[in-house]
């Protein structure tokens, strides 16, 4: 899913790795100075790399032939769409399990420019006039938008749209959604946004990334409800075939009302898009070599270094790729559920850590080929390094002693192992971290303080991922801890995930390059007491509260950096998770049908397909003499 602007959201390619601001809203700068006469861009920090009158972004081919058929599993997912399978056609509600792809049946008030941090321009809004205090959005409509059944696409629809997710949509878009107050339509034309005065620094950003839906088909139909109905939509695919939990196929619109605008020239090339679901990696992967499905990221560092030497990898009719990730990789790990009482002392945490071993997990487990993360903003600038800068320390001053010491020395990292799988001395000092918590021994067993046995459930979702925990597991069991994995189906997961029904899981918390407002859903107080958000460790911290809205405040780029640093020092010494890994590229393996831009735009979440990709009949008739 193409996901709005600064959206919380996961992806799958870490996981594994397999193998309301403090400052007044006057903080958003439009594009231009005389915000009155509208602006046809917006960003965070006000600077636009494209004019008003550009014809497309760099990053695609404006020549792209049309046609073919993509096919690829799920890399990411958003709100309620899980990597396995589907039963809803609704992605944008809590209810159900949405279908990869929706997103591209729907348009947006502006679109992504995916080679600037967060610039974004004109879509189904020409354009947007801004007020002197920031405080209200005027955007004004295109006349020649549509829904796909021919019916004009107002602002009237826009308007229903935002006032919808805000009341019923899934809770990260609610939560995303707080400082605006309403969305009104004076007339078809003029959408007007009211936001709240402290509102924070990137709603309006979020709000214009949200699809548009139909006002007049919603009439007659819960919104909030799951539903294997198709949408109306005004997007350049409508859903096509699909069957339940297997595949789902999207039709390219033909006539696509928006086919010629600046920010869509390029892009939306095939003429059919299908996601397929594996509830199985392994069983994926034959699906893949068996040409079942024609793209894959891989995911999983053995099968990446073991298993790509099939028939139609050594003739070419499958090609491999390493292609860069410059985007933040955001922070992927086992995360403890603080909400349980086993995991509310952080000495206790730290000794879990301690019996994690990255070394040899990367190197027998994944073929060295990734790095250990250390922070929620790995690959990013906005990692803490050293100690305090002046400007991280004037942030950090007024929590001293509510946060541990360690916020003001050297960030805390994971312990680097000798790589034997089973490091004695980080061993006993796990030992000694439970004794100090008043985690005994007795009768061969750790105890909790109350007495019971100290058990550990990893909650797992798929086999995969197994053998990453194996060692892990057996390191626990030699500081008197009981742990297990619990592997379930995806749906089961997903809902106890969600109501924070587990002890450890893995995630991965996936960063934006300008965080804002969706630092709420992964580390606020009030996401940690709303289900279905992605604070899974339950993180309540006033200190990281306060600092979320220095950085949702933050008037330029180096000061939400520094906020960010700091924010980072207090999460890392909170010992909420043990850190796993990541790799700043994209091993990618396609049938040699495509070809795509040489280089995916910097601030893609991911390699640009199949939005910036095209069928190449070159290559396809060349397959199909070496078939």
């Amino acid at each position: 899913m193409k996901k709005p602007f600064g959206t919380a959201s996961l992806s799958r390619r870490h996981v594994l790795g397999l193998g309301a601001g403090l400052l007044s809203a006057t903080q958003f700068r439009p594009a231009i100075a005389d915000v009155e006469a509208g602006v046809h861009g917006i960003s965070v920090f006000g600077d636009l790399k494209y004019p008003a009158d550009f014809q497309h972004f760099d990053y695609v081919n404006t020549a792209a032939p049309k046609g073919g058929l993509f096919s690829l599993i799920p890399s990411a997912r958003a709100f309620n769409q899980s990597f396995f399978t589907f039963n809803s056609l609704n992605a944008y509600i809590l209810k159900g399990e949405g279908a990869q792809g929706m997103d591209m049946t729907f348009v947006t008030l502006m679109a992504r420019a995916l080679d600037e941090p967060d610039a974004m321009y004109g879509f189904a809004a020409k354009s947007v006039q801004i007020s002197p205090d920031k405080l209200v959005y005027r955007f004004t409509m295109r006349p020649e938008a549509r829904f796909h059944d021919g019916s004009r696409l107002t602002a009237h629809d826009a308007a229903f749209s935002l006032t919808a997710l805000k009341e019923k949509g899934h809770p990260l878009i609610v939560v995303q959604l707080r400082d605006m107050l309403k969305a009104e339509a004076p007339d078809d034309a003029t959408l007007v946004v009211t936001f709240a005065e402290k509102r924070a620094r990137d709603v309006p950003l979020f709000v214009a990334s949200l699809p548009i839906f139909s006002k007049t088909y919603y009439a007659t139909r819960p919104f909030d409800e799951s539903t294997l109905d198709t949408p109306l939509g005004s997007g350049p695919y409508k859903v096509g075939k699909f069957e339940v939990n297997r595949y789902i196929e999207y039709d390219r619109v033909r006539d696509w009302w928006a086919a010629d605008l600046a920010v869509n020239h390029g892009s939306y090339n095939f003429d059919t898009v299908r996601y397929e679901f594996y509830r199985d990696r392994d069983v994926a992967f034959e699906g893949f070599t068996g040409k079942n499905y024609l793209f894959r990221e891989e995911f999983t560092a053995r099968i990446w270094a073991t298993r790509y030497d099939f028939a139609a990898v050594k003739d070419g009719r499958v090609r491999l790729e390493t292609l860069p990730d410059e985007t933040p990789s955001g922070g992927q790990g086992w995360f403890f559920n603080t909400r349980r009482e086993q995991f509310k002392d952080p000495r206790v945490r730290e000794a879990i850590i301690n019996a994690f071993d990255f070394e040899w997990t990367n190197k027998t487990v994944m073929y060295g080929a990734y790095k250990r993360t250390v922070s929620p903003f790995q690959n990013s600038d906005m990692v803490a390094v050293g100690l305090p800068s002046p400007e991280e320390l004037k942030l950090l001053e007024p929590f001293r002693g509510q946060v541990p010491d360690d916020v003001f020395g050297e960030p805390y990292v994971p312990p680097v192992s000798d790589g034997s799988g089973q490091d004695r001395a980080l061993l006993r000092k796990a030992v000694q971290l439970l004794n100090d918590a008043g985690y005994i021994v007795k009768d061969s067993k750790r105890r909790l303080p109350n007495g019971e046995v100290f058990k550990v459930e990893f909650l797992l979702d798929e086999p995969t991922f197994q053998p990453h925990h194996a060692t892990f597991i057996k390191n626990l069991g030699q500081i008197g801890i009981d742990a297990g994995i619990r592997l379930i189906d995806a749906v089961q997961y997903r809902a106890r995930v969600e109501a924070f029904d587990f002890d450890i899981t893995v995630e991965r918390l996936s960063m934006s390059a300008t965080p804002g407002d969706s630092l709420r859903p992964y580390f606020s107080s009030q996401a940690a007491a709303t289900k279905g958000s992605y604070n899974l460790a339950g993180v309540a911290s006033p200190a990281i509260d306060a600092l979320i809205e220095r950085a949702i405040a933050a008037e330029t780029r180096a000061d939400l950096t520094s906020a960010c640093r700091a924010l980072d020092r207090v999460f890392r010494a909170g010992r909420y998770w043990v850190p796993q890994w990541y790799r700043a590229a994209h091993p990618i393996a396609y049938w040699d049908l495509f070809s795509h831009p040489a280089k995916p735009p910097k601030y893609a979440q991911g390699v640009g397909a199949p939005e910036n990709w095209w069928y190449d009949a070159a290559k396809a008739a060349k397959f199909e003499q070496t078939k």
